[in-house]
Formats: structure tokens, C-alpha cells, sequence
């Protein structure tokens, strides 16, 4: 917790993406310890009870962080809870501190939270208690690297100075499958630089990066900068060869492009696309997790105005988040809305 920069949200006005988080986070949901049952307000109730929660979200220049800040706020203003944001490393870090209650909702790499509930990877023999609010907008594996460096493919990778992402987080985990799945191995081949985005994209426009790899929404405000910096300087990488592969890893994964417009390129970019997920902690009260998803979908529009990867969200996928089971206030909430 002592590398994040943790601050209360105040939601953008109109296109504004802008966020000013300030504030203190780690504080678990008073209220979860009603547990299931649903305990504040009945069996029927979806009306949250009084109560602080925090919200997991990703690096500064990342979509997580965005709209992390504008769901705290959205909560804050529309019910009894008072929530706050914080930046993290994302995914794995996410789901880790969400388990030991330093977190009440966390957004997460869908492949992740799989691995997270059925004990694999960063999880291995630890299966991680965490259930869905929903299944949210969609990831875009956003594999980007200087031109000068020769890299065409991911296995040109070898030998090569490629930020894999901050420690602990979906895009590392997404990185190190890719160089696997390539015939790399990461620890040995590569020249792996875990860091964030922010320090990521000094590094590309330094040239003391060649590429990197970032899972996130679009646009991601830090690709937006390079790409606006660097220009013709830097190119997409088409990693959907090894789409396959993945695929065998976890099914999640799917092949989608990156629109021409999202970064001003000149063309679409193919890519491999991840779903994310909320996920909060199974004690959890029904009545807080039917609130929180129907209000997530209730204040879509203004969540847009803070990022508009929020026009993906949609109740009728959000149902969608196998292997990780829906909270049941989640599932009554997702019944009401379809």
C-alpha cells in the first residue's frame, strides 16, 4: 500500500476524463459483515446500507484508474456508501488485497480472476474467495514498439528491452503468455521492464525501452501519449497469431482490432482482447452487491463522461463472468435489468 497514491474520486464533468482523487483507502466494507444472507433491509431489498468501501483500480494513466474514480464518486452521490479509489499495480495485486480486506471491489483481467478462483498461476494452491458484480468492458492487448528497434512479432521480442507491465498486474500475466506462446521464455530471453504506464512510456520516448505491452481500455491515456509523441516513430504489433495458443491457455481470449481513430494510425491494429470483471469478496451483503451492479448500469451515461470505455458496459453480457460466479445480489440485480 505504501507505493500507491491513494485519493477520493471526483467524477469528470462532461467529456472531461480528467479525475482529482484525494482521500485514504483500505478500509473494508462495513457492511459485509451481514454476510449473504442480505441482511440490511431483507431478502428483497436491493438498497445499500451505510458504510465505506474502496475501490482497486490500476496505474494513473490507465482506464481502471478512470473510471475506478468515477464509480467512487457515482457511489458516493447515490447511495449510503461513501467510496474512495486507488491506484494500484491492477490485476493480481487487485485480487491478492481484495482477499485480505484492504479492498471491497477490485476491477480485474477476466484470464486473472479465472486463475485467481481456480488457483493457478500467481494463485497456484491459493484459490481466491472473490465473486463478479459483472463482467464489464472489454481489454485490448496493446502491443506497441519503436520502429528503430526491428520488431515485427512477438518472438523478435528475444534480446530485447520490453516493459511487461507493473509487478502483479493483468498486463504482466497477459506479457509473459505472450513471450511463452512465441517460444520465448521471460525470465531468460527477454529484457523484462515491470513497470507502469506512466514510466513505461518515458522509457519508449527515452529509446531506453524498445516496446511494450499494455492491457487496457480505449484509449488508454498513456498510449494516447506516445502515440501523439512519438508518430511514425513507433507501430502496433499484430500478435493475433498467437491467438491459438492463449486460447489453449485460458478461452477468454478472443481477437478483436484496434479502430484506426482510437490513436490516429493509419490503419487497424489486430489484437487479442481480454474481458475485465469486478470482482468483490463473497461476505459481501446481497443487498450492497444488487445495489452497486444495478447502479453501475442505472448511471451508465455518467460514467461515460469520465471514460468512454463505459459505453461496452451492458447487462446483458454482464452476466458473463465465468469462471468467477456472480454475487447473488449481483445475479437478482442482472435479472431485474434483462
Amino acid at each position: 500500500m505504501s507505493r500507491n497514491r491513494i485519493r477520493t474520486a471526483a467524477l469528470a464533468a462532461a467529456a472531461v476524463t480528467a479525475l482529482a482523487l484525494t482521500g485514504c483507502g483500505g478500509k473494508q466494507d462495513r457492511t459485509s459483515d451481514t454476510a449473504a444472507s442480505g441482511a440490511s433491509g431483507g431478502a428483497s431489498d436491493c438498497t445499500a446500507s451505510a458504510g465505506q468501501i474502496t475501490i482497486a483500480t490500476g496505474n494513473s494513466t490507465g482506464v481502471y484508474y478512470a473510471l475506478g474514480g468515477g464509480l467512487a464518486q457515482t457511489i458516493t452521490s447515490n447511495t449510503e456508501l461513501k467510496a474512495t479509489a486507488a491506484e494500484t499495480g491492477a490485476s493480481v495485486q487487485n485480487i491478492q488485497q481484495l482477499v485480505d480486506k484492504k479492498y471491497d471491489i477490485a476491477f480485474s483481467l477476466a484470464d486473472t480472476a479465472a486463475d485467481a478462483v481456480t488457483g493457478k498461476g500467481a494463485f497456484e494452491g491459493k484459490p481466491a474467495d472473490v465473486k463478479a458484480l459483472a463482467r464489464i468492458y472489454s481489454n485490448y492487448t496493446q502491443v506497441v514498439v519503436s520502429k528503430k528497434s526491428g520488431i515485427t512479432k512477438v518472438e523478435d521480442f528475444k534480446g530485447k528491452r520490453i516493459s511487461t507491465g507493473s509487478p502483479k498486474s493483468g498486463t504482466e500475466v497477459i506479457a509473459n503468455r505472450l513471450i511463452q506462446a512465441a517460444g520465448l521464455d521471460p525470465a531468460k530471453d527477454v529484457s523484462a521492464q515491470r513497470l507502469d504506464l506512466t514510466k513505461t512510456v518515458d522509457g519508449m520516448k527515452d529509446g531506453s525501452i524498445d516496446g511494450l505491452v499494455w492491457s487496457g481500455g480505449l484509449p488508454t491515456g498513456g498510449i494516447t501519449d506516445l502515440m501523439t509523441a512519438m508518430k511514425d516513430d513507433v507501430q502496433f504489433v499484430d500478435i493475433t497469431p498467437l491467438l491459438p495458443k492463449l486460447q489453449d491457455v485460458n478461452p477468454v481470449y478472443a481477437e478483436d482490432a484496434i479502430p484506426a481513430a482510437t490513436y490516429g494510425t493509419a490503419a487497424d491494429a489486430k489484437t487479442i482482447v481480454v474481458p475485465n470483471v469486478l470482482l468483490v469478496r463473497s461476505d459481501m451483503s446481497d443487498n450492497n452487491a444488487c445495489a452497486l451492479t444495478k447502479l453501475l448500469f442505472d448511471k451508465k451515461d455518467d460514467l461515460v463522461k469520465v471514460h468512454t470505455a463505459a459505453k461496452d458496459l451492458d447487462p446483458k453480457i454482464a452476466k458473463e463472468s465465468a469462471p468467477v460466479e456472480l454475487h447473488p445480489g449481483s445475479q437478482k440485480a442482472l435479472d431485474t435489468l434483462n
